[in-house]
């Protein structure tokens, strides 16, 4: 299955403004200390938490969500940015939602922890990002609560589904991805 992601068109971005200062000063969102040469990575845990996920996996999320909460592509990976404090939730959600035990290469960024930022949206490649991009960027004054999925007594607005039906449905989709690759496996094997 191909993966086809669509990311707007570029444009260089205005005055000397840089990618960290966009999140800081547009979204208020806090970026990494970072060595020189590295992209610019944004601490998750503050405004906001993260599901990273194989990017198959994702697009089938979304497909079955729909939604406009921010979404953001690296290489094979997606990330889904969640109301802060999810990534805490993960664990126990996966078990009481039966997932527990079960190999799932879906992994929650909280508190300490950091993600790449991907070039802001409508920005040309500075080199800054390490190849991260917007699926859906945020939008300035929408990019947190209630746009987040959360849990159903911290929020969530009307277009975002509530942590649980996003986990589980998250859950369900990596455990089908694997399987489908270890079904490739198998058959390769057998050749």
């Amino acid at each position: 299955m191909a993966l086809t992601v669509r990311v707007p068109s570029p444009r260089s971005p205005s005055g000397r403004h840089g990618v960290a200062w966009w999140y800081e000063h547009e979204l208020g969102w806090a970026t990494a200390e970072r060595a020189a040469g590295e992209p610019v990575a944004l601490r998750t845990g503050l405004r906001f938490d993260v599901l990273d996920l194989p990017a198959a996996a994702g697009v089938a999320v979304l497909r079955r969500l729909g939604g406009g909460w921010p979404v953001a592509v690296e290489g094979r990976r997606m990330r889904m940015l969640v109301a802060a404090g999810a990534a805490d939730e993960l664990p126990g959600l996966l078990d009481w939602l039966e997932w527990g035990g079960i190999a799932l290469d879906l992994v929650a960024l909280g508190a300490g922890d950091r993600t790449t930022a991907p070039i802001p949206p409508g920005w040309s490649g500075s080199g800054s990002s390490g190849g991260a991009a917007w699926l859906r960027p945020p939008e300035p004054g929408r990019e947190v609560e209630p746009t987040l999925p959360a849990m159903p007594a911290v929020g969530g607005g009307a277009d975002a589904p509530c942590l649980v039906r996003l986990v589980d449905t998250a859950a369900s989709e990596c455990h089908r991805v694997r399987l489908l690759g270890a079904g490739r496996t198998q058959r390769l094997a057998s050749s």
